[in-house]
């Protein structure tokens, strides 16, 4: 009854009412740290990262995406009438996290820090091809959930056929 009208009211369950606020008092505490720090330098840092996102990054992966979408032939919905082709996100998730990954971790893959051996002891000429084999992995793992998709798709489909 407590879960029907939680739901009724909050539109999801009750475990995700609770992740939720977890995660929002995890950022409140991160932003109270870090505005009691340096206030000015994390507002102009967050004000920065809103702009390039909004300005830069956002067009950006627009565009590829849509380059994806017109590459791969895609036009308006799906078959079932959901959006563009489910086996297209199994391109979209691993790029976009290798994405992430190459944005983090970009100085490093590039080696342009001053003194990251002197301070912390290790070479920056592992991060290039981590991210790699990191992407490797990713689109490996996305390649290989497809795989196991299509398949069970296709017994589905013969199962079904039989069947009626």
């Amino acid at each position: 009854m407590i879960g029907v009208r939680l739901r009724a009211w909050y539109g999801g369950s009750a475990l995700h009412l609770v992740l939720m606020v977890c995660s929002l008092a995890l950022a409140a505490y991160a932003g109270v740290r870090l505005l009691a720090q340096e206030p000015v330098m994390a507002a102009v840092w967050f004000a920065g990262a809103a702009l390039a996102h909004d300005l830069v990054l956002l067009p950006a992966y627009s565009a590829l995406d849509r380059a994806a979408q017109a590459a791969a032939g895609v036009r308006g919905r799906g078959p079932d009438g959901r959006g563009p082709r489910p086996w297209l996100n199994h391109v979209r998730v691993p790029a976009v996290l290798s994405g992430l990954l190459l944005l983090v971790w970009l100085p490093l893959i590039l080696r342009l820090p001053g003194g990251y051996r002197e301070v912390t002891g290790m070479s920056v000429d592992v991060f290039a091809g981590r991210w790699l084999l990191a992407t490797a992995a990713l689109f490996g793992a996305s390649g290989l959930l497809l795989a196991v998709r299509v398949l069970r798709a296709g017994r589905r489909r013969r199962a079904g056929g039989r069947a009626g």
